[in-house]
């Protein structure tokens, strides 16, 4: 009879994360679910005990390493989507779906810069916006996201810090200000 292997992070992966393929990831922190506030955070390492994740995953806003903090009712009507679309191309790979979970979401790197391109676009503008984002977003290839995402964080990509200026304000009038019909 084999041992059983021991699970190499305590905390569920999702949508696809393997950290056998990459230490690199994004940390969808929901925390418990009542909190304002969802924080992404983007990472090169994974940790493999609850302690350690604790230390190095509740960062400060101001971290670097931060690249959002939306608010829960921003985070919940993108949500659904975001998972759709992250499991549609899941399945189409071979891999099992995932979901978002109460506490930390490890996310592959190329979801998580799509992901955090998105909040960029809605997490100032108008709330009736996030449908025409979310529809713009959709409509976008991952390696255009990719790329809007790469030249964002490389001027503007901290949580707060420059928040309305440069990219970050590019990629909001663009996802949520071009002209589409979303009925």
């Amino acid at each position: 009879m084999k041992p059983k292997k021991k699970a190499i992070l305590e905390t569920p992966l999702s949508f696809g994360a393997n950290p056998e393929d990459t230490k690199y990831h994004f940390l969808v922190n929901l925390t418990d679910g009542k909190s304002p506030y969802v924080y992404i955070s983007e990472h090169d390492e994974m940790f493999d005990n609850i302690d350690r994740q604790k230390i190095e995953y509740e960062i400060p806003v101001e971290s670097p390493r931060m690249r959002v903090v939306l608010s829960r009712d921003r985070w919940n009507a993108i949500q659904d989507t975001i998972g759709f679309d992250f499991n549609k191309r899941m399945k189409l790979a071979g891999l099992k779906s995932s979901q978002f979970k109460k506490g930390y979401n490890f996310i592959p790197r190329l979801f998580g810069k799509e992901l955090t391109l998105l909040c960029w676009a809605i997490e100032e503008a108008d709330p009736g916006d996030i449908p025409i984002a979310l529809k713009n977003w959709l409509g976008l290839k991952p390696e255009e996201r990719w790329w809007l995402y790469t030249m964002t964080a490389a001027a503007t990509g901290q949580a707060l810090k420059n928040r309305s200026r440069g990219w970050r304000k590019a990629v909001r009038y663009a996802l949520t200000e071009n002209p589409i019909d979303v009925g």
